[in-house]
């Protein structure tokens, strides 16, 4: 799938009015009329169908999130007046004033949280810069005690008509009036605090509730807390992507966790009983006599919270039977009894394949280093 502003040229950050200089341009260029070239037309094929994707405010904010496209040339024809305009400098037929209050662009940001505030939700306050509505002008963009005028020039259609020849013919044209931006109206007095834009860039403090079990990606949608539209415009959306903390022990897979437990080999050869941390605190497990390393405790309920359904996943311990190293004289000499008292000896063993794997392959991979 192409990427729409690159099809153009166009910077990701390019406003509504480069978008369509360009657009107009290379219009003009590849037009099938002008250049016969069948790569030509092609090519004319991609710039439209990306034009009309990213000269509609809500088709652009949905593919810059990462939605539907909106592909394929010529839905509707949008972008025939375009087209005439890239050639005669109008549309086929009027199109008036356009408003100067227009539906305000969505945000993101993202927020970090660790593994335990993902497991059981938290209550978040969240600093956000965006444009906001002026307090001054109240949206309208006047200077206080003052309003819009109808333009003289197109006497508030937004437009001029007249008639040109071209190499098809007499063409009536319309192109928006330079004297008010083809908004119909005019402000004689421009707010002093958003230069007549209705709108100003602030910083404020939103509360936001993070439901448990969310994980690294979620996104969560905050209607109408976005950016304030042109003129005063209703804002667009807030959309919050939530970042997990790694933990500091635990592993997770989904609604599950995976703890890695080393336990000596005489407590694994005996069995006990010992304590393990978990996110509801310690827990403890038993470890039965003759316990070998790789062997999975489960812990029924002590997992991730999760996210749709309720419940929890379940926290599973993986023992490491630790073998020493280093032993005393005293030790070595008792050791030597107890295995010639089970007839163990260097003869005797035999190789046997690995049965590791699976997950706590994957989560001892993840705890290496």
């Amino acid at each position: 799938m192409s990427d729409h502003y690159q099809t153009l040229g166009v910077d990701r950050n390019a406003s509504a009015d480069e978008i369509k200089k360009v657009y107009r341009k290379l219009a003009r260029e590849m037009h099938p009329d002008v250049n016969p070239d069948p790569k030509a037309q092609e090519r004319f094929k991609e710039i439209t169908a990306a034009y009309e994707v990213l000269s509609d405010p809500q088709k652009r904010s949905s593919y810059d999130r990462g939605g539907d496209n909106f592909g394929g040339f010529g839905g509707g024809f949008g972008g025939f007046s375009d087209i005439m305009d890239a050639f005669f400098g109008g549309g086929g037929s009027p199109r008036g004033p356009r408003p100067r209050m227009r539906q305000g662009q969505d945000a993101l940001i993202r927020t970090t949280i660790d593994l335990h505030e993902a497991c059981f939700g938290t209550d978040r306050e969240i600093g956000v810069e965006t444009a906001v509505i002026c307090t001054k002008c109240g949206g309208d963009g006047c200077a206080p005690g003052t309003s819009p005028k109808t333009c003289d020039i197109c006497r508030g259609r937004g437009e001029i008509q007249q008639v040109t020849r071209s190499f098809i013919g007499q063409v009536m044209t319309s192109r928006p009036c330079a004297s008010c931006q083809g908004f119909g109206t005019v402000i004689p007095s421009v707010c002093s605090e958003c230069s007549g834009d209705g709108r100003v860039r602030a910083r404020r403090t939103i509360d936001v509730k993070i439901p448990a079990g969310v994980e690294t990606g979620n996104r969560m949608q905050l209607s109408g807390q976005g950016e304030v539209g042109a003129g005063g415009g209703p804002a667009g959306d807030l959309y919050v992507e939530i970042i997990v903390e790694e933990h500091e022990f635990l592993v997770r897979e989904g609604d599950d966790l995976h703890l890695s437990v080393s336990t000596p080999m005489t407590a694994a050869a005996l069995g006990t009983k010992m304590n393990v941390e978990s996110l509801d605190g310690e827990i403890e497990i038993e470890i039965k006599a003759g316990t070998q390393s790789g062997h999975v405790i489960p812990i029924k309920g002590k997992g991730m919270t999760k996210l749709r359904g309720g419940g929890r996943g379940d926290l599973f311990a993986h023992i490491n039977v630790e073998i020493p190293t280093k032993l005393s004289k005293k030790q070595e000499e008792l050791l030597r009894q107890f295995a010639d008292e089970r007839g163990d000896n260097s003869k005797s063993t035999q190789v046997k394949k690995s049965s590791e794997g699976g997950i706590f392959g994957k989560f001892r991979d993840a705890f290496k280093g």
